[in-house]
């Protein structure tokens, strides 16, 4: 479906349950078109200039969060402009940012709707739209996947492998046949891999099929992270946040939809090293196939063969990004307490 037509009434529901209303008053929700800039763009390759020109700057589109991460563009109709949504996870929160408009809260509780404490990331973490273009959000507190109804109530996807509670969802992808591909580390568990409340002794990598089957892909992975599909769908990327093998595999992608022997096509553990900001995390295909990845230093652009052609560093912890805006051509990322964009020549993936 294109994805201007996309469905909205999952967005009136929600907002028909939570209500938008200000958001808190230390968060500056710049409802302006002159935005601050930070950060620096490095260009390795001559190809590089193809997807982002030289005169390209890191805007800073609202700031004042805790960690900010999954960050999904709703496509804008007739009726209203196309808006970010993005999480907030300590704060259990899903965020609004509308241009000229600034921020909004868009929905809390995100991620835990428990009745105790649950440590430093309850909330949600990767966002995304289903081929309904429904939300679904991945939640850290409540271990599971959900969908906001049309109606702006939520459903469970899944929240167990044979019984056993999910660590906490991370991110996800969807396949054009509606098969969601997603990721389980245990960095929304209180305690993360030492939690009494964990019930998986390993990470896993999942398909949750369109018959609500659950298959275990992988479970090498140390800590799986962002997670995203090639535009042919035949090649499943997969980030590791682990600080002594910050890398990124490539899986092939089966017939039947589970997965080959994985290579690594990139590793960023040297990096970490020396002290760039952050690990292998969120990630975001171009429909030529370029991997925009965040990790050590930023957003590291590959070609489609792995290649390293330039990075997009905002100097801060970057931990997701997204392709969005009119057009699909404005990347945003989401980088500790900022959210930002930059223009690219290129444009998002649709599956």
């Amino acid at each position: 479906m294109p994805v201007h037509l996309l469905p909205r009434l999952f967005v009136a529901g929600c907002l028909l349950l939570v209500a938008t209303v200000s958001a808190p008053r230390d968060l500056a929700a710049q409802d302006t078109l002159n935005f601050p800039v930070l950060g620096e763009i490095h260009r390795y390759e001559p190809e590089f200039d193809d997807l982002i020109a030289k005169d390209a700057r890191i805007e800073v589109i609202a700031s004042g969060f805790v960690w900010t991460e999954g960050p999904v563009w709703v496509p804008g109709n007739d009726d209203e402009a196309g808006y970010l949504l993005f999480s907030d996870i300590p704060r259990n929160s899903i965020f609004k940012w509308v241009e000229g408009e600034g921020v909004s809260l868009f929905m809390k509780p995100s991620g835990y709707t428990g009745v105790t404490d649950y440590g430093a990331e309850p909330g949600s973490n990767g966002l995304l739209l289903d081929p309904q273009g429904r939300l679904v959000c991945c939640e850290h507190g409540d271990r599971r996947l959900s969908v906001v109804t049309e109606q702006g109530g939520k459903r469970t996807l899944v929240d167990n492998y044979n019984g056993k509670r999910l660590n906490s969802p991370n991110d996800a992808v969807y396949m054009s046949n509606g098969d969601l591909y997603f990721t389980d580390p245990p960095y929304g568990l209180p305690d993360r891999y030492e939690d009494p409340r964990r019930e998986l002794d390993y990470c896993g990598v999942y398909r949750l099929d369109t018959d609500g089957e659950l298959t275990l892909l992988t479970r090498e992975m140390t800590r799986p992270n962002g997670i995203a599909l090639s535009p042919d769908e035949k090649t499943l990327y997969i980030a590791q946040s682990d600080p002594d093998a910050a890398i990124w595999k490539a899986f092939p992608v089966k017939e039947d939809g589970t997965l080959g022997t994985g290579k690594v096509f990139y590793d960023a553990t040297e990096n970490f090293r020396k002290k760039l900001p952050g690990l292998p995390d969120g990630m975001a295909v171009s429909a030529d196939g370029h991997i925009f990845a965040t990790g050590p230093g930023g957003v590291y652009v590959f070609n489609p063969e792995g290649k390293l052609l330039g990075r997009i560093s905002t100097g801060e912890r970057t931990a997701n990004c997204t392709f969005g805006g009119p057009d699909g051509s404005v990347l945003y990322l989401t980088a500790d307490m900022y959210v930002c964009r930059i223009q690219t020549r290129t444009h998002g993936a649709k599956h």
